[in-house]
C-alpha cells in the first residue's frame, strides 16, 4: 500500500511540477506591441487606390517587454524600436502585388538593456518581424521611451516619435475597410489612429512626419525562446 502510495504521489509531483515549468517558462516573454505606416490601414478602396504605390513604404515598429526571460536573463521593460524604408509599400503582397525587393531597417535597442539583453533583444524582433529584419543597416543603442495608458500609446525612440490611440470612429466613408494585417507577429491587434509619427534619421531611406491617419496597430506579442 506504502509503494501504492508513494508511485501515486510521484507521479502527482511530476505531474505539477511540469504544469509549473510550463507556466513559468523562463523563456517565454509578452509584451506591447505598436506600428504605424505611412499609407493607412483602415480606409476606403479610392484613398489606398491613390496611395498603395506611392505611400506605405515606411514604418516605426515598437516592442516593450511586460515579462519574461531568455536563459536566465530577464527582459522585464526593456525595449525595441525598429524603423524600415523599401521600394514599394510593405503591405503590397496583400493586395496581390509583388513585395518589396528591397527592406533596409534600423533597429534601436534600450539602452537600459545589457550586452546579454541586447542580444536576447535583437534575436526576438527578428523571430517576430523576420522579412523586415533581414537587412539590418544600423543597429544602434538609444534610450526608449515607450507608454501605454490605457487607449493611448506613446513611443520615442531617438529620431523616431509615435503617438497613438486606439480610441477613434471607424467611420464607412468610401466603403472604408481595413486592407492589412501587422507587420510582425502579434498576440492580439487593433486598430490605431496615429495622431502623429515622424522620422528624421538618414537611414534606412525617406525621413517623414505625419499626423491623423489611420494608420496603426496596438497590441500584444509572445515570444518563445528557442536553441
Amino acid at each position: 500500500m506504502k509503494q501504492l502510495f508513494s508511485l501515486a504521489f510521484s507521479a502527482v509531483l511530476a505531474t505539477t511540477t511540469a504544469f509549473l515549468s510550463a507556466a513559468t517558462d523562463p523563456s517565454r516573454v509578452t509584451g506591447d506591441y505598436v506600428e504605424v505606416r505611412t499609407a493607412e490601414v483602415f480606409t476606403g478602396g479610392c484613398i489606398l487606390g491613390s496611395e498603395w504605390e506611392s505611400l506605405g513604404r515606411e514604418a516605426i515598429l515598437g516592442w516593450r517587454v511586460s515579462s519574461g526571460s531568455v536563459n536566465g536573463t530577464s527582459l522585464d521593460g526593456l525595449a525595441a524600436v525598429a524603423v524600415v524604408g523599401a521600394d514599394r509599400n510593405l503591405g503590397s503582397e496583400t493586395l496581390g502585388a509583388p513585395p518589396p525587393s528591397s527592406i533596409r531597417t534600423v533597429l534601436m535597442i534600450d539602452a537600459r538593456a545589457t550586452a546579454v539583453q541586447r542580444e536576447a533583444l535583437v534575436a526576438m524582433v527578428r523571430r517576430l518581424a523576420p522579412s523586415l529584419t533581414r537587412d539590418i543597416v544600423e543597429l544602434r543603442s538609444v534610450p526608449i521611451s515607450f507608454t501605454r495608458d490605457g487607449v493611448d500609446l506613446r513611443v520615442s525612440a531617438a529620431e523616431a516619435t509615435l503617438d497613438v490611440t486606439t480610441k477613434f470612429e471607424h467611420p464607412p466613408t468610401c466603403g472604408a475597410t481595413r486592407w492589412f494585417d501587422p507587420l510582425a507577429s502579434t498576440a492580439s491587434a487593433e486598430l490605431g489612429f496615429a495622431r502623429s509619427h515622424a522620422w528624421s534619421g538618414d537611414a534606412p531611406g525617406a525621413k517623414w512626419a505625419q499626423t491623423d491617419r489611420k494608420s496603426s496597430f496596438v497590441g500584444t506579442f509572445t515570444y518563445t525562446y528557442t536553441r
